[in-house]
């Protein structure tokens, strides 16, 4: 490009209208850049490439960049600018803000006496974004730039700034990012010498207290387990969705990548298969910066226009949440998604979450998909694996939300109101369970979830070491976040009422104690086998006949979950896998010591899952 392209001819104090020259099919055919064959065929049968005709040109090779942007330039009477040459002042973009330039694809150029010079990269949008830009500018004029190019300006000159905001949106309050290191919390230290002191002068009376407390814990967690599979037994059949009046709303799916380069492609081609109306579907994959073998592999796949790569700039931590938080600027729709990178959802899902969201009332902010397995039969982990979700989200999940309780969302098949995500403030960045923690906040400030009867598979973690890693990641998470949220218990208990507060001691701080107490109650299953146990012949006979009875109880809740939850799947596993849970648990206790370990040690540290090795789900064939 020579110099002229950045010559403008502007008075001054004077914002000359964009012109709206002829359209960029009908310069493209006078350039001869293109057959009339092609733009009918096009025309005709782009289905779900129905998104702008010039990015649908482009993804099918139909025409080269730079020849797309002269006729883009000619058809809109603009001209092309150099951004990456000559980058922009950035004080224009504070001016408007480095997270409104990339939600729109734009950024402001140079000064040119009074005039403001705006790089677009879809100029038909300008008259949209004027009035705003024009508020904050001054007399403006619009130039073209590709994308990418924009994307790169922003994030060249305020990429630091948009990893911290990425990293800080949630507020303090509610946020674990100033979470102290265990040499810098005395109340903490204290509490640990105090238990020690206990445990040292009082072994045995130490030990009871421990017990009791595991007892009840798992009492408590047997009764919900029993209220929520009664309540979800009884929850009315939904039907079908009905299209409703209107436009339908346009989508934004994020999806998080990091070290996905293995199933990069498998992920394109089965995103590929939801069939949302045209042009109103929105599909982001966020990469990180440095994971230059995910970009590649992107880059080798043939991307349809309503899916785009967004870079997510280096940063204090690499999590999924952060990348979530920075994809979240780009966002064009008023409905954002979040899917995983192994994921396979069903290719009507979104219809099916437009239309709930469109009969249920503002409050009910956000949306919980059905997770399943694609790969149950791979080993006997995948098949309890299988058991576990299948009671979890057909069972647990939907009879918590019925009765009213915090629902601790997944990680995918999430679909939100997009004002509710930008009031709360998205995902705290720093919490390793970013989709739990944002459970409880959404209904601290008022907000409902609702399961909603649709499935995505994935890809069950079936080998025991990424089993614990996963599942350590997980529990890290429940203990930061019961903690983060029991800064100010009697705020909590406004906010969330009496049910919903017990409720939520129950799942979180219940579930924490059974993971690390659970050795404790196993101990007990050495009693019949001639074991002596020390804390079994301090008991009185009553005591022991009631952790008999919650025993029994909490198998009778496990297998009747497991049962009826994986009839639901359509798997065809043998029942006789449910029974077998048993010796399953044992591995999530030692993820439990794990992720305490971590707690004090690496708090923030994500423990990477690796996808794509037991690959049996739609399109996994490369």
């Amino acid at each position: 490009m020579g110099q002229e392209q950045h010559r403008f001819d502007v008075k001054a104090g004077v914002a000359p209208p964009l012109p709206r020259g002829g359209p960029v099919a009908a310069r493209l055919l006078r350039n001869g850049t293109v057959s009339s064959d092609d733009i009918l065929r096009v025309l005709a049968d782009r289905g779900r490439e129905s998104g702008r005709l010039e990015d649908v040109l482009l993804a099918r090779g139909l025409v080269e960049e730079p020849a797309l942007r002269l006729a883009e330039a000619q058809a809109w009477g603009i001209r092309q600018i150099d951004i990456s040459s000559l980058p922009p002042d950035p004080r224009l973009i504070d001016a408007v803000g480095a997270t409104e330039c990339l939600h729109h694809s734009l950024v402001p150029w140079r000064r040119v006496g009074d005039v403001t010079v705006v790089a677009l990269s879809r100029p038909e949008e300008f008259h949209l974004v004027r009035p705003m830009l024009e508020a904050r500018l001054g007399p403006i004029c619009a130039g073209l730039a590709p994308s990418r190019a924009v994307a790169a300006a922003v994030h060249a000159q305020h990429g630091p700034g948009l990893a911290r905001l990425a990293e800080n949106r949630v507020p303090l309050a509610e946020s674990c990012r100033n979470w102290p290191r265990l040499h810098r919390a005395p109340r903490v230290l204290s509490a640990l010498a105090l238990a020690l002191t206990a445990v040292i002068a009082a072994p045995l009376a130490s030990g009871l207290a421990v017990l009791g407390f595991a007892v009840l814990s798992l009492a408590l967690l047997v009764g919900l387990k029993f209220a929520a599979m009664i309540a979800a037994l009884r929850l009315p059949a939904v039907g079908d969705p009905s299209p409703g009046d209107g436009m339908d709303p346009t989508v934004s799916v994020i999806v998080a990548l990091y070290r996905e380069s293995d199933i990069a492609g498998r992920l394109v081609r089965r995103l590929a298969r939801l069939d949302y109306a045209e042009n109103r579907l929105d599909v982001i994959l966020a990469v990180e910066a440095g994971d230059l073998l995910t970009q590649d592999a992107l880059a080798r796949s043939r991307l349809p226009p309503w899916m785009r790569i967004i870079i997510v700039p280096e940063g204090q931590v690499k999590t999924k949440p952060r990348a979530l938080n920075h994809a979240l600027h780009y966002a064009r729709g008023t409905i954002i998604g979040v899917y995983d990178a192994e994921d396979a959802p069903e290719p009507d899902q979104i219809r099916k979450v437009v239309a709930r969201f469109r009969r249920s009332g503002p409050e009910v902010a956000c949306l919980q998909g059905v997770l399943d397995y694609y790969n149950p039969r791979t080993n006997w982990l995948s098949r309890c694996f299988t058991v576990e979700y299948a009671g979890w989200f057909r069972l647990i999940l939907p009879g918590i939300a019925r009765l009213g309780l915090v629902v601790p969302l997944g990680g995918t098949t999430l679909f939100f109101r997009r004002n509710a995500l930008d009031t709360l403030g998205g995902w705290d960045a720093h919490n390793v369970t970013e989709d739990a923690d944002l459970g409880i906040r959404l209904v601290r400030h008022g907000y409902r979830t609702e399961l909603i009867d649709t499935v995505t598979m994935e890809e069950a973690n079936c080998r025991p070491l990424p089993w614990i890693k996963q599942r350590s990641r997980w529990i890290k998470g429940y203990m930061m976040t019961w903690a983060v949220h029991m800064r100010s218990p009697r705020l909590l208990w406004r906010q969330l009422g009496a049910r919903a507060f017990i409720g939520f001691q129950v799942m979180f701080l219940g579930t924490i104690a059974q993971f690390l107490l659970a050795p404790i109650l196993w101990s007990f299953l050495l009693v019949p086998f001639g074991f002596s146990h020390p804390l079994f012949e301090a008991l009185p006979p009553a005591l022991v006949w009631t952790i008999t009875v919650v025993f029994a109880l909490s198998e009778l809740a496990n297998l009747t979950i497991g049962i009826i939850g994986l009839r639901r799947t359509g798997h065809g596993l043998s029942l006789w896998w449910v029974p077998t849970m048993k010796l399953y648990f044992p591995l999530a206790s030692i993820a439990g010591y794990k992720a305490l370990i971590e707690l004090v040690t690496r708090p923030f540290y994500w423990d990477k899952t690796t996808h794509g090795l037991f690959d049996k789900g739609p399109d996994s064939k490369e």
